[in-house]
Formats: structure tokens, sequence, C-alpha cells
């Protein structure tokens, strides 16, 4: 439910910044518009333009909703595939029972989609990890994907669970086995939970009762921001690749945390000139960031800055050092330089200046470390574990998961606590990091060849 809601926003997103209308059909004035529009849609008879995606739900209330809104006519019929049973807030359905019985439909659409490419560049999958569909059959479709396209970039936008409100009480089971099998089969995850999107709405946005569409364009616009440089011509492009290549240090340290800006509410929006000071400012910011961690508690190895709209390449860029200088206590002194920048000409939809913010950051290890601590207090008493097990879970595969996120936290607080002088080794035949701060093991779970992307 949760992946294909932040779907639908996003997809609202892109044809009113393609000029597409609700139909497929292009009404742009912009060449630029549809220059680059074939990076998420394919053109079929008559000039419409067929969006590139796979809506998967194992109910399908979500997807009849989908069907009969504004943006119904746009899905090919065949994109959204979708059981009747549910997975009942239950990982191991997703995984092994229900998701497992819907995946090779799912995999024929995907390769169908894949095969009318003309580059393919990689694959975004949104979905939360609190509930049965998004995590089990989230990380089966991850398993598969990897499996198949070993050489082809894996983003996933992971909807985290919250640390004030639960919607279910097997939560932390779900979390942490969807976790595990981030660690190995993603290669950048960006993190998101709704406690940080309500705040952000109500206390930045001032949005008085915000509701879940308030929440999901939030994660459209990031969505958005990040494939901006696949879209659209710009004076510093970046693509999937580039981004992971230069945010991602270590294979298994993919978790990213996002931030907007400029956020402002609707009433103060005419009484301000935003300049690329103020976005740095606002970006950098906790309350921007799109997870509920504050990366003030952590520090930062390494962030990219996508700006969009008329902004001088030099400004960007002076601002950034700038403030990384200024703040340089905030970042790993051992990763020179760890700003990635990126400029676009076309800024969003009724505005003049943007940028979309990503950062790994230590603090990340905040959420992990509260999931894996709710997973313990649970899994220490064996509740609920006969609801898995039933499914033809082994208990093992809890134990394997918890250990897992575990060496995760301890990794993301090794690295934290590193200086220049540590000396830290990285044995190639072990794959294992010697260091002064102890022995542990690093799985690689990075697939990435030479690939010329669109």
């Amino acid at each position: 439910q949760c992946g294909n809601q932040i779907g639908l926003e996003f997809w609202e997103n892109i044809v009113q910044e393609h000029g597409i209308d609700n139909e497929g059909f292009y009404h742009g004035s912009n060449p630029i518009q549809i220059e680059r529009a074939n990076v998420y849609f394919s053109e079929a008879r008559g000039g419409r333009h067929v969006p590139r995606v796979v809506a998967v739900d194992l109910e399908p209330g979500v997807l009849d909703g989908i069907r009969a809104s504004a943006l119904g006519k746009l899905f090919r019929p065949e994109s959204m595939v979708s059981a009747n049973s549910g997975a009942g807030n239950n990982w191991a359905k997703g995984f092994y029972t229900e998701g497992a019985e819907l995946l090779d439909r799912v995999l024929d659409i995907v390769r169908h989609d894949v095969e009318a490419c003309d580059l393919l560049s990689g694959f975004q999958i949104c979905h939360s990890i609190g509930g049965g569909t998004g995590s089990g059959m989230g990380s089966l479709m991850l398993q598969k994907i990897r499996e198949e396209y070993p050489d082809r970039m894996l983003s996933t936008f992971t909807v985290m669970p919250s640390a004030a409100v639960s919607d279910t009480v097997v939560e932390p089971y779900n979390s942490v086995l969807t976790l595990h099998h981030l660690i190995e089969n993603a290669d950048m995850t960006f993190c998101l939970d709704n406690e940080a999107l309500s705040r952000i709405c109500l206390d930045v946005l001032k949005i008085k009762s915000p509701v879940h569409k308030d929440l999901n364009t939030l994660v459209a616009k990031v969505m958005s921001g990040v494939t901006t440089s696949l879209r659209f011509p710009g004076q510093l492009n970046a693509d999937m690749r580039k981004l992971a290549v230069n945010m991602v240090p270590f294979p298994r340290l993919h978790f990213l945390m996002s931030g907007l800006a400029p956020l402002t509410s609707a009433a103060t929006v005419g009484y301000r000139q935003v300049t690329v000071p103020d976005l740095c400012q606002q970006m950098y910011g906790p309350q921007n960031m799109l997870v509920n961690c504050d990366p003030r508690h952590g520090r930062y190895l390494t962030c990219a800055a996508m700006f969009r709209g008329r902004v001088s390449v030099k400004e960007c860029e002076d601002t950034v050092l700038g403030y990384a200088d200024k703040h340089s206590s905030s970042f790993i002194e051992w990763i020179p330089n760890s700003t990635q920048i990126a400029v676009c000409d076309v800024p969003p939809a009724g505005m003049d200046i943007a940028a979309t913010f990503l950062g790994n950051n230590t603090a990340i290890q905040e959420p992990l470390h509260r999931i894996v601590d709710q997973f313990s207090r649970i899994f220490r008493r064996k509740a609920f574990i006969h609801w898995f097990t039933d499914e033809g879970m082994d208990e093992m595969e809890f134990t394997e998961a918890e250990s897992n996120i575990n060496d995760l936290v301890n990794e993301y607080q090794q690295y934290q606590d590193a200086a220049v002088d540590d000396g830290m080794l990285y044995d190639e035949e072990t794959a294992a990091y010697e260091g002064d701060a102890g022995d542990y093991d690093e799985q690689a779970a990075y697939g990435a060849q030479d690939v010329v992307i669109e």
C-alpha cells in the first residue's frame, strides 16, 4: 500500500514536470521537457507515453484506487499486479508463500519493460518495511532482481517504522528481516519515516492536520530531485551510478538520509527571495531531514547536493565548501571533499530554484538501533514467532538478521570514531577490515560494473 501510494504521487510529479497529461500525451511548450522523457516513459502508438512501472500488491484495494484515480489511464493495465489474500502484516507470507506465487508474473513484466529499454540504468523500488507486502515481497523482489541483473543499480525508497507511532505489533520482526536483505542486495537505500515527514508538514510547512498525500508529496519531490540529472540537461550531471560511487564508501554502508529545500509554508512564500546560501542552510538543517534522526549526533561520510534552476555552479560549490569548512567537525576528516554537487537548469514546477540533499551520516545508526532493540525484546520471549514459522521460516533467519544489523550499527559507530591515523587496512582476500577498533567481517554486496548510463 505505502509504496504504491508514494509511487502514484511520484508519477503525478513526473508527468507535470514533463508536460504530459493524465493519459500520456505531451502538451508542453518547452522541447527540453520531452527531450529525455524516455528515461521513465516508453513511447507507444500515437505518441502516447507509457510509464515504465510495475505496481505490485497482495491485496487489490490500493491498485483499484489507482485505476480509478485521475492518472488511472496513464498506466498500462497489465503493469498492475495484485493478489486477493493480502500478506496480513507477515513478512513470511510476502517472502515465502503469497508473494512467491505472484513473483513470476511480476518478473515477466519487469523483463518486458527492461527489454524495451535502450540502455537499462537500474531499478527504483518504493516500499515500507513495517507491514507484510512491502517488507516480505519487497525483499523477495530485491533478491530476484539482484540475481537477474547483478550489474545494474538497485535503489530503494524505504519507509521505516517511526519511533512515536507503530502501525503493527510485529513491525520489529518485519523491519529487521527486510533490513537484512537491504544490506545485502540494495546499492542505495533512501531512508524515510512518517514521523519526520509529519513533523515537516506541521512545523515547517504549517499544515495543521497533514494527511498521507501531504507526506507522499515530500517523498515524491526527493525522488524526482534525485533523478533530475537523468531527465533534464544540466551544467553538472549525476546519474544513479555516479551518485552511488560518490555516496557509498563501503558496500554495506549505503543507508542515506535525504532533505529538501526550500521548505516554506504557503503563507510566507511571497515574502522570501530564496538564494543558494538559503538553500544550503536549510538542506543541512536537521528539521529538513525526511528520516527521524539528528545528523548532529553523527558525522557525514559523504553528501550530495542537487541544485535545480538557474544558479551559478561556482556559487553552489563555494557555498557548499564554505559550509563544510565551517562545520568541519560534522564531516569525516579522512574523506576530503566529501560533497558531490550536481546542477540542473530546470527548476521544479512553481519554483525558481530548489535543492535536494542526500547524506551518508553515521547517525542513521539511531533508527537502526531502535528497530533492532525492539526486535530483541520481542524475540527474547519468542512472541508471535509461530505466525512466521507456520509459513516455512526457520528461527535461525531471525538470529542472522539481528546479528547482521547489529554488525552494521557497530560499523557505523566504528567509522564515526575512526581518525585519519587509525591505520585501518582492507584485506581483499578475506574482505575484512583490521584496525585498532577490532576486527569484523565485511560482506561485499556490490555488483557494479562499468556501464554507460543514458
